[in-house]
């Protein structure tokens, strides 16, 4: 394995990672805006109010797009394993 190998190995894995983590993030990221916008507009400033609908959302992201993430992270595995022979020689 030469170095132009490993850092496609490495460019594939971030790829992944970002590829799999988004979706959720994103969730996270517009329902915890949505929350804040309605807590300044409503001057209610309850910690706890944000935590619900983040969790909520999120696990409902995560039952709709569960099946994708784990196939491509499963075809991923996958492609790692059918390259280590290679990687011997």
């Amino acid at each position: 394995m030469n170095v132009s190998q490993a850092a496609a190995l490495m460019t594939d894995a971030v790829l992944q990672i970002v590829m799999l983590a988004a979706p959720v993030l994103l969730t996270a990221l517009v329902v915890g805006l949505i929350v804040s916008i309605l807590q300044a507009t409503t001057s209610i400033q309850e910690q706890t109010l944000t935590f619900v609908p983040k969790i909520a959302a999120i696990m409902l992201v995560l039952s709709l797009l569960g099946g994708w993430m784990f196939t491509s992270l499963a075809e991923y595995t996958k492609r790692l394993f059918d390259m280590i022979p290679g990687m011997a020689g």
